[in-house]
This record gives C-alpha cells, sequence and structure tokens, in this order.
C-alpha cells in the first residue's frame, strides 16, 4: 500500500466515521460505555500503533470540523432539555454551573499544581478544562440507570449548560495564559460574561426563529426540514463565534432549547435525525482526538496523573455538589449520587486538543501533557462511574420504580380520556403524539407528552418504556397500534400492551395482536374514529358502574332488536382491587369490580339498561356519570411519588 494513501485528508475522516460507528455498536452489545471503546480505538488505530489514522495529516481543518461537530451535538442536547422540569429544579441547576463550577476549577487547579508539581499556568488551564461533564455521556449514561426524573434533570442539564460555560471560561484562561498582561487581566471577566451573554441571546433569537420556520409547511417544504434546521444551526454558530469570540458554543444550547420546547410538525423527526447525527459525529470526533494523543505523555503522567483524577472523583466533585446543592431540597442520597456521576466528554478533549495545538503554536511548553492528563480524565471517569452507577443508584434507592406507569400511542380525545382515568388512580401516564393540536390538548390537561413518531426508538427511551408496567396504542392506524406494541414488548420488555383496531378493517386481526403478545383494547375491535369524533363534540360521557355480585346473572334476556353495544357504549377502564387497567377481552367480572364506560349521550337509557341486563350498577345510584374533562388536582404524596 502507497503510505501516501493513509495522509489523505478524506480518507481520514471517512475511517474515523466508520471506526466510530463500529466501536459505538460493539459497545452496545457488550453493555459497557461507548467512549471508553471509541477512545481504545483512536489509540489502536493512531501515529502510535497502527498508523492508520493520522489527524495531524488534517491540519487545521480539524478544529472546523470539531467546532462542526460539537454545534450540532450541544444543540441535540438543549433540545432535549424540557423548560418545565428546568424550572422546578432551577436552583439546584444554577448553583451547580455558577459556584459548582469555580469549585471544580479550583479544585482541579489545585489537584494539578500539587499532585502534578505542574505551574500555576497550566494548573489553571487544567482546572478549567474539567469544568465540563456533557451530554454525551451523561445520556446514555442515564438511560441505562433510570435514576428519578430530578435527578436526571440536574444531571443533563448540568451536562449542557456546562459545557458552554467551561468551554467558554476556558477559552477566556487560554488567551489570559498566552498574554498575561493587566490589560487582558481586568478585561478577562468582562470577556467571559460578554461572550456568555451575546450566546444566550443570540442562540435564543436564532432558535425561535428555526421553530418558527418549521412550524409552517408553506415555509419549509415537507421533508426538507432537517436538512433546513440544521444548515440554520451551523450558520448560528459560526456567526456567534464571528461577531463574539466563542460565543457561539452557549448559542447552539440555547438554540436547541429554544426548538426543543416549541411544538412544531417537525420535531419529533428533527429529534430523531439530530440523535442520530449525533451518535455518528461523537464517535468520529473520539476517534480522531485520541488519536492525537500521544502514549509517551499518558506514560509520562505516571501515577500522579492517576492520584489527580481521583483526587478530583472523591474530594472536588464532592464539594461541587456540596456547594452547588446548598438550600435545594434534593436528599443526602440523592447529593450522594450527584457527587458520583461527574464523566467528562467531547467537548472537554475538544476543548484540550485545542489547547495543546495552541499552547504549541505559541512555543509553551505543556500543551501534549494537558492534552494527555484531559483524556486520562474522561478515560477514567467513564469507565468507574459509568460501570458503577447503577449499583451505586440501587444501593441508594434513586432509581425509578421498575413497572410503574403507562406508555399511550396516541393522544386524541380517545387516549386522553384512558389517560384521564388511569392517572386518576394514580399511575403515571406518558403520552407519545406526532400531531400538534392533540400534543397542545394533552399538555394543557398537564400530562406529560413527547412529541414524534411513537416508532422512534430514540422517542421509546425518552419515555423510559423499559420501566412501564404497560403501553397502549390508540391511534386510528391499526398497523402502527400494533407496530407499537410490538416494539414495547419485543426490544423493551414492557409487561402488557394493548392495541385498538377497528372495526371492519381486516388489516391487523386479533389473532395477530396475540401472536405480538397483545391485547385487543376495549374487547374487540370497535368504530375508533367515531368514538372518538363524539368525544371531540362532547356527545359522550365517561361513567362509573359497579359489578354488585360476582355470578349476577342477567335479570332479563337482552332485547335482540336492541342498537348494536358498539352504537351505545364504549368500556375503557376495569378497576379491580385498587388497580386500574385498560378494558380488554380477558377482564371478565368479578365482584366489586368498577367498569369505566363511555356511553353516548342521546342512548343514555339504552345503555344504562344494556349494562343492568348484564350485571352492572352506577356505582352511586341515580349517580352514574362522572366528569372526567377536567384536570384533577392531585395529593403531595401522589405527586411525589409519581416525580419518583
Amino acid at each position: 500500500m502507497d503510505p501516501s494513501i493513509l495522509t489523505n485528508p478524506a480518507l481520514i475522516v471517512a475511517l474515523a466515521l466508520a471506526a466510530g460507528v463500529i466501536a459505538q455498536a460493539l459497545a452496545r452489545h457488550l453493555r459497557v460505555p461507548g467512549i471508553v471503546l471509541l477512545l481504545g480505538t483512536g489509540v489502536v488505530l493512531g501515529p502510535d500503533l497502527l498508523g492508520i489514522i493520522r489527524p495531524d495529516a488534517i491540519g487545521d481543518t480539524l478544529h472546523t470540523l470539531v467546532g462542526f461537530a460539537v454545534a450540532v451535538i450541544l444543540f441535540e442536547g438543549g433540545m432535549n432539555l424540557d423548560l418545565g422540569r428546568l424550572r422546578r429544579e432551577g436552583r439546584s441547576i444554577r448553583r451547580l454551573v455558577t459556584w459548582g463550577a469555580l469549585v471544580t476549577a479550583a479544585g482541579g487547579c489545585l489537584s494539578a499544581h500539587w499532585i502534578l508539581r505542574w505551574d500555576w499556568r497550566t494548573s489553571i488551564l487544567f482546572g478549567t478544562l474539567v469544568i465540563v461533564t456533557g451530554p454525551t455521556v451523561i445520556t446514555p449514561l442515564l438511560r441505562r440507570i433510570k435514576v428519578s426524573r430530578k435527578l436526571a434533570t440536574v444531571l443533563e442539564a448540568e451536562g449542557v449548560l456546562v459545557d458552554a460555560i467551561g468551554a467558554i471560561l476556558a477559552i477566556v484562561a487560554l488567551e489570559v495564559a498566552i498574554s498575561p498582561s493587566e490589560e487582558v487581566l481586568a478585561f478577562a471577566v468582562w470577556d467571559l460574561l460578554s461572550r456568555l451573554g451575546f450566546g444566550v441571546v443570540m442562540g435564543l433569537v436564532g432558535g425561535f426563529l428555526i421553530a418558527l420556520l418549521l412550524r409552517y409547511d408553506k415555509v419549509i417544504p415537507e421533508g426538507m426540514e432537517n436538512i433546513c434546521a440544521l444548515s440554520l444551526v451551523l450558520a448560528l454558530f459560526q456567526l456567534s463565534n464571528a461577531l463574539v469570540p466563542e460565543s457561539g458554543i452557549i448559542a447552539v444550547v440555547m438554540a436547541g432549547l429554544a426548538v426543543g420546547n416549541v411544538k412544531t410538525r417537525a420535531l419529533g423527526d428533527l429529534r430523531e435525525f439530530k440523535e442520530q447525527l449525533t451518535v455518528m459525529l461523537i464517535g468520529m470526533l473520539f476517534v480522531l482526538l485520541a488519536a492525537d494523543v500521544r502514549l509517551e505523555q499518558m506514560r509520562s503522567l505516571g501515577w500522579a496523573g492517576v492520584w489527580t483524577v481521583l483526587a478530583l472523583m472523591f474530594l472536588v466533585r464532592p464539594l461541587n455538589v456540596l456547594v452547588g446543592t446548598i438550600g435545594s431540597d434534593l436528599t443526602l442520597k440523592e447529593k450522594t449520587f450527584l457527587s458520583w456521576i461527574a464523566p467528562r466528554g467531547i467537548v472537554a478533549a475538544a476543548v484540550a486538543s485545542l489547547f495543546a495545538d495552541t499552547l504549541a503554536r505559541e512555543g509553551i511548553p505543556g500543551g501534549g501533557e494537558l492534552r494527555a492528563m484531559v483524556f486520562l480524565v474522561i478515560a477514567m471517569t467513564v469507565l468507574v462511574q459509568g460501570l458503577t452507577g447503577g449499583f451505586l443508584a440501587r444501593l441508594l434507592g434513586v432509581q425509578r420504580l421498575s413497572n410503574t406507569g403507562t406508555v399511550i400511542l396516541g393522544a386524541n380525545d380517545l387516549g386522553r380520556a384512558i389517560g384521564r382515568i388511569l392517572r386518576d388512580s394514580g399511575q403515571e401516564v406518558v403520552f407519545l403524539e406526532a400531531n400538534v393540536d392533540s400534543t397542545r390538548a394533552a399538555e394543557d390537561e398537564k400530562f406529560r407528552v413527547l412529541f414524534g413518531s411513537g416508532l422512534s426508538e430514540g422517542l421509546l427511551q425518552r419515555a423510559e418504556l423499559d420501566i412501564r408496567a404497560g403501553c397502549i396504542g390508540v391511534t386510528p392506524n391499526d398497523a402502527v397500534n400494533l407496530l407499537f406494541a410490538r416494539l414495547a414488548r419485543k426490544d423493551f420488555k414492557v409487561p402488557r400492551a394493548w392495541i385498538a383496531l377497528r372495526r371492519g378493517h381486516k388489516s391487523v386481526t386479533p389473532k395477530m395482536v396475540e401472536e405480538a403478545g397483545g391485547s385487543v383494547l376495549f374487547g374487540e375491535p370497535r368504530n375508533i374514529e367515531l368514538w372518538t369524533l363524539r368525544l371531540e363534540r362532547k356527545l359522550a360521557t365517561v361513567e362509573r358502574w359497579q359489578r354488585p355480585d360476582k355470578t349476577s346473572p342477567p335479570r332479563e334476556e337482552p332485547d335482540a332488536a336492541a342498537d348494536d353495544p358498539d352504537n351505545l357504549l364504549l368500556p375503557l377502564v376495569l378497576r379491580r382491587g385498587g388497580k386500574a387497567l385498560p378494558f380488554d377481552a380477558d377482564s371478565g367480572a368479578q365482584k366489586d369490580d368498577e367498569l369505566y364506560v363511555l356511553i353516548l349521550d342521546e342512548k343514555r337509557s339504552e345503555a344504562q339498561n344494556w349494562l343492568r341486563v348484564h350485571g352492572w350498577a352506577p356505582r352511586i345510584a341515580g349517580e352514574a356519570a362522572v366528569d372526567h374533562g377536567s384536570v384533577p388536582e392531585q395529593d403531595p404524596a401522589t405527586a411525589q411519588e409519581l416525580e419518583r
């Protein structure tokens, strides 16, 4: 092979992309943190071993490539932040990304100076570099561990926001280190605040503009939403950097936060597209950046490097959390878990590589060792905390309860009626919906709604389907309901699945539902569209009936000429022994069972007679109707349990 081939920049990038994806696929099979294999892949393929990937051949283009990739990664991280949850945990998040970040910077600086015996300038740069944690490692870790939503919100927000803040602080520190004049020192704080402030404003304006463009199909043709959003994000990143240097990183975070919290027709597809793109870019970046680290520099750190990382993990991080959570409502166990989880990610690696190249160009020693030390921090924190996080969460009891709550595909009127009943019984209900109007209607009723395709793996992971007790497919599309149930049962091991089938349609049969491990919702195929329309037009009401006697036979034979029951009523939920489950053919009837049934108002008397004939009685004589259109108030204990 001609050796010059391995210096081809295009080939190097392509090989890094392929190697990154393969490494992450292998990591999923082995159930280990992906970054561990990515770092190992980069080192093995790098100049020190196989010599296949040579980042130095890419030249300055590498930093441009890294910048674009980081912009996409942090924009995707910002999209995943829920504004409502951020407000609830705002105090802890604000303190962790401000006072906590300063504690980490000071602790990292002192650790490097005292343990590694570095000079103050290099130690300060190291301290600013290890501030960041990052969504690239936090998000996959939380998906696997399943901690309480409060903890997940704090960790996700800290990872995204402190990445941007820490990166800008590190760049300012680098500028001061290169030119340590009194004038530069005097304006250092102003530089930091101005870049943060400009980036926030620029990002929010740009994000709302992107969301506005995505909201109307007459502006951006269908099918072009993803590439349009991507191009605008990259343009926003570079424009912000051009106007105020290094402000682009906070701008894309704020833009992602804005886009992710404004419901648009393309938000679900955009999330899925960005998640896949992020996985690809993370793999490429870690392979390229790890290949750029010299093994000799790693070895030269010796045990002093290991002790420095341990100091960050066991002393600096707990002190960070102690200062950052003063006055918060976090428990001691939750604070303990926060103190353990702080793996570093791609932003730390990218900025460390930038530092190494800049210091080398300025003739300042220590850049290579600084980069090697940061990669050692990344490797040790990801490996140790990633592998032990689940055990610690179980030990402390901060994991979310398993086999709890229900995910409903379809936030139409019929789906929301079922959701209200399940929520009234104390269950957590999460909706998956791709229709903007239905999403808003469910959110107005204070439901948690994830906007996007219910068949998207990313959306199903965000719904935490693997810890749910059941799922319901109630869209007017039988095939989609069936595919959703199959995914839930096979890939996420959901114990129960209910599938709504339309009456008169043969594309999906009850036999196919049974083979998929599901049950037919409502007991048999029903006229789903008609009942949804009746609810929408307020032509039907939910009533609550009770089974007074297990063996009560019909008091009279049903009238053969009476209307088909499907034209009178629709059984929604059966409550037995305090537990509410969607009604299906296996529900049966036992003494003291309660049946929530949807009744057509204009034929209420016929429907109620049909129920009485079949052994049911109004739960309260003369008061069968129950208003489930309003949002019920939850007592504090129930609200606290749902939060967990």
